[in-house]
Parts: C-alpha cells; sequence; structure tokens
C-alpha cells in the first residue's frame, strides 16, 4: 500500500523534533498543556537521569504509606517515590477500590512531605464493573463476554470493540477511565504532579490489557487511554510512564508495544528474581531516544554492582510486602553508594530546591536522626578488639545498659583475678551534665553527650586519685557507636594516666 506523501513529512517531522530536543538537553513533555510542576519535576528528573538512582516503595490501595514507613525504618533511609495504586476489590481487601479518598489524601501528604508520586491502576476489565477479583475464581464457570478479574483475557473481537468509539464495551470503558481521572483531577486541584503508569506489564499476557500486537493491540489502548486522560479531561498533572515486563519470551520484546514517543516521558520495567539482565537495560535505553528509563517495580532493588553497569535507572520501586526480600546489610552497601538517593540526604534536598520552588513548597526538611539505643547485655569481643601493650586489664568484660529518654545506665562488670568480679554502675544523663561516681574508692566525673551529627555518643570522664600523697587524675575519652544494625558496639577510647597514655578500640557484641 503506497502512503500519502504526507505521513512521510509528518514523520520527518517528529523524527527532528526528537533529535532536536535531545541535542538541547531539553525535555519535552508529551502533554504540551503539561502544569508547571510536572513540568519543573521532568526537568529535574531528566538532570539528575544517569547520575543518580532514587529509591522508592510501593504500598498497597488499603494500607496509605504503611509500607513506605516500615521501609524506612527497616532501611534507616525514607525512600523518595512514594507509589500506590487505585485498586480494584472489594472493601476491606488490600487492594479495595473504595480506598481511592484515601490514597489522594496520602499522595498529597506525602508530596508535601518531599515524596515523588507515581500511581498506577489495576483497571477493571470493560466487561464488568467494581469490584473484581484478581484472577478469575477457580472452579467457577465464566462465559468468556464476562469476564470480571484483572488477570484473564478479552476474546479478540472484545478487544477490537474496545477500540472503536461508539460500543457498548467502548462507553463502558470510558466510564470506569472517568471514575480514575476524578481522583487524578483532586491531585491536579491540589497541583500534585504524578508519575502516571497505566496498563503495566503491557507486553505479558496475565493482564487483561496485555499481550495483545497489531493494529488492535495494547498500544493502542494505550493511546486510547492517553487520548481520553489528556485530550478528554484535560489533566495535565501527569508524567506519562510507559511500563513493560521482561522480554522472556519473542512474543513480548519491548518494541511490539511501544505506543511511540509522543505518549510517554519515561520508560520502565518491572524485574523480579534479581534478573537485571544486561541486555534488557540495553534494549529499553535505546528505544528510550534519550528519555529516563525506570525500574517501576522491584522484588529486590539493583545492587551496586548493577548500578555501575547499568547507570541510567532513574528510579526504582520495591513491591509492597518485599523489603526484606533484601538483607539489611545488602541495604547498607546500596544505601552507601553515592548515586543512591533518599528523601533525607541532603544531596536530594539541594537538588529538588528549584523544582520545589516551582511548586510553591519549601526545601524538604532532613527529620532528626534518631538516637542509637544502647540498651542491652553487651559481652567484650576479646578477638575482634586492639588493644595496648596492657591488654583487657581495667576494661569491662560485660555490660548491662539501660537507656531512656535522657537517663543513661551502664553496669559494668571486671574480671578480678583474686576476688571476685567487680561490679560498678555509671548512672549518667546525655546532655552533657556532670555525674559524679566512684571507681577504686576515688571519684570519678563523668559527662555524656551526642556527637554534632547524632552518630556516636561521646563519653568523657575524670578520675581523681591520690598516689605517694600526690593528687592525680585520670582522663578518659570514649566514643560509642552501634554497628551491625545495632547488635555489636564500638568503643573508641583514649585515657591518660601515671601508668601512660592508653588507647584501645573495643568491640562488645550485644546477647
Amino acid at each position: 500500500m503506497k502512503l500519502p506523501r504526507s505521513i512521510f513529512v509528518l514523520a520527518a517531522c517528529l523524527l527532528i523534533s526528537n533529535y532536536a530536543a535531545k541535542a538541547s538537553g531539553t525535555p519535552r513533555p508529551v502533554n504540551p498543556n503539561v502544569s508547571p510542576e510536572a513540568k519543573s519535576l521532568l526537568d529535574f528528573l531528566y538532570s539528575i537521569s544517569g547520575k543518580y538512582t532514587l529509591t522508592g516503595q510501593h504500598n498497597y490501595p488499603n494500607s496509605k504509606s504503611r509500607n513506605s514507613e516500615f521501609a524506612a525504618r527497616y532501611i534507616g533511609k525514607t525512600p523518595v517515590i512514594f507509589s500506590s495504586d487505585f485498586g480494584f476489590a472489594k472493601d476491606g481487601d488490600k487492594d479495595s477500590y473504595l480506598a481511592r479518598k484515601d490514597i489522594v489524601i496520602e499522595a498529597i501528604k506525602e508530596y508535601k512531605a518531599g515524596s515523588i508520586i507515581t500511581l498506577m491502576w489495576h483497571a477493571v476489565p470493560p466487561t464488568a464493573n467494581e469490584p473484581v477479583t484478581f484472577q478469575p475464581e477457580p472452579g467457577k464457570k465464566v462465559s468468556p463476554d464476562s469476564l470480571a478479574s484483572v488477570q484473564g483475557q478479552l476474546t479478540d473481537q472484545q478487544f477490537k470493540d474496545l477500540l472503536t468509539p461508539g460500543t457498548e464495551i467502548y462507553n463502558h470503558w470510558c466510564t470506569q477511565v472517568d471514575s480514575v481521572a476524578y481522583y487524578l483531577k483532586q491531585l491536579q486541584d491540589a497541583h500534585v504532579p504524578v508519575l502516571w503508569r497505566p496498563y503495566h506489564e503491557m507486553n505479558g499476557d496475565w493482564f487483561w490489557w496485555g499481550g495483545r500486537r497489531g493494529q488492535y493491540g495494547t498500544a493502542a489502548l494505550y493511546r486510547q487511554l492517553f487520548d481520553r486522560l489528556v485530550n478528554f479531561h484535560k489533566l495535565n498533572n501527569l508524567i506519562w510512564v510507559w511500563s513493560v515486563d521482561r522480554p522472556s519470551t519473542p512474543e513480548r520484546q519491548f518494541v511490539d508495544y511501544y505506543p511511540g514517543n509522543n505518549y510517554l516521558d519515561i520508560l520502565s520495567l518491572d524485574v523480579y528474581g534479581n534478573d537485571f539482565n544486561q541486555a534488557y537495560y540495553d534494549s529499553l535505553l535505546s528505544l528510550s531516544k534519550g528519555k529516563p528509563i525506570a525500574l517501576a517495580e522491584v522484588g529486590n532493588p539493583p545492587a551496586p554492582e548493577i548500578l555501575a553497569v547499568q547507570p541510567d535507572w532513574l528510579y526504582y520501586v520495591t513491591w509492597a510486602g518485599m523489603v526484606r526480600n533484601t538483607l539489611k546489610k545488602q541495604y547498607d552497601n546500596l544505601m552507601s553508594d553515592n548515586r543512591v538517593l533518599n528523601r533525607d540526604d541532603s544531596i536530594f534536598v539541594n537538588l529538588t530546591k528549584p523544582y520545589r520552588e516551582t511548586c510553591g513548597l519549601p526545601p524538604v526538611t532532613i527529620p532528626a536522626k534518631p538516637k542509637m539505643d544502647f540498651s542491652g547485655n553487651w559481652a567484650l569481643n576479646e578477638d575482634k578488639s586492639v588493644f595496648d601493650n596492657m591488654g583487657i586489664s581495667f576494661f569491662p568484660d560485660r555490660m548491662k545498659i539501660y537507656q531512656y529518654d535522657n537517663d543513661f545506665i551502664v553496669q559494668k562488670s571486671f574480671v578480678q583475678e583474686y576476688t571476685d568480679d567487680q561490679v560498678t554502675t555509671d548512672t549518667l544523663t546525655l546532655d552533657g551534665k556532670e555525674s559524679k561516681s566512684e571507681l577504686y574508692n576515688s571519684p570519678m566525673v563523668t559527662t555524656a553527650f551526642w556527637s554534632q551529627d547524632g552518630d556516636s555518643l561521646k563519653i568523657i570522664s575524670k578520675l581523681t586519685f591520690n598516689r605517694g600523697g600526690r593528687t592525680m587524675e585520670m582522663v578518659t575519652e570514649q566514643s560509642w557507636t552501634l554497628l551491625n544494625s545495632g547488635n555489636s558496639l564500638a568503643i573508641q577510647q583514649v585515657s591518660n594516666s601515671f601508668l601512660g597514655k592508653r588507647k584501645a578500640t573495643l568491640y562488645y557484641d550485644k546477647k
């Protein structure tokens, strides 16, 4: 079939436009009427693409921000991306569609606190009304014309009718889309930009919308949704995120589901089982034509060695309930990578200032670092500790510590070779005030206070005693730090006395 010359002219113009945008380094939102907030967010994302990777956490519709809060506690860092889903299930279910009002409220709260919002929708099939199940109910006979689950397949004729305006199934689809547009409009009215990820994993055949190639395929449905939300509903707060799964079979190649550069701002991939195949990354990057790429869903975040060879992942979002798929020591390793940014990192705060200013918001506030809690029973690890030539003399073999608010009580047990172990108790306050006690029948004054950045406890003690009719002082300075997720205590100690200067690093294991 011979195509009109105008088609080739239009294609050439679009190609030149895309190359010009890439060459100038200026992001061109696919919605020309995009809101100032969304445009500024996209500017920020372009500015960090290839340099940093933002952390993220998904939350089930009916759990508000509970998943993100757990991730922050477990990892010790607050994820940047707040992700949720508009849901499909019945009342009380974690995926309840009735949670949409709360999702909007939570998204606004998270946005103001500094999070970047991404939303998706396990869309209800246009053959049913809300609520529906995730999978077809086992053992229940269902007509192929009345699919009532997110997973499953429409007939070929149904899908063709879905893409044909005026048909019954098309009109029903419009009603369903409009019900979600209602909540997206609330976010637009609140000036909240949204990374909008519809019809995710579209190259897979497990969801009713996915796995269809050709003229009446999934890409056409994506474009139809774009038109409904952008041109009909005038939703200008959306940054469009195209979402695919791994191309594990020839039928799932990315290019067969690509709607075109004029319908997406970001390309994203879902990865589970740590399957960060380099070919997936290279393929998506090639298809992107300079647009950012992201990991929209992961079971495990990419490790530093993955990011070293796949540096263009703009962000990752850990799926709800999968935070502990990754060990704490692995998170510690990832969070120490300079490319990885969390919401409470100073680099993220500084980089987002222009974006936040455009949104009429103050810079992100870094929460006060929670003070370390040394409470518990501790035993000296003699093998790991580093002593001077006097060995372990005068160091406590065991400690029992009680810490509550500003009170700090340390019960120390010293091994005595000629009698029973000596037990002393130090009662301190953690505000730098002097605490008086005795050691070896001599008076001792101790002060305890937190370091400036709150990552260690400083304890300075001064012991005054008489020796040969002379008054002498021994000053000991200690720095206490918790390691290994709070299971190890490191004490760096320097002291001076008539015995000379002593320096040691003591390690205690929690029992």
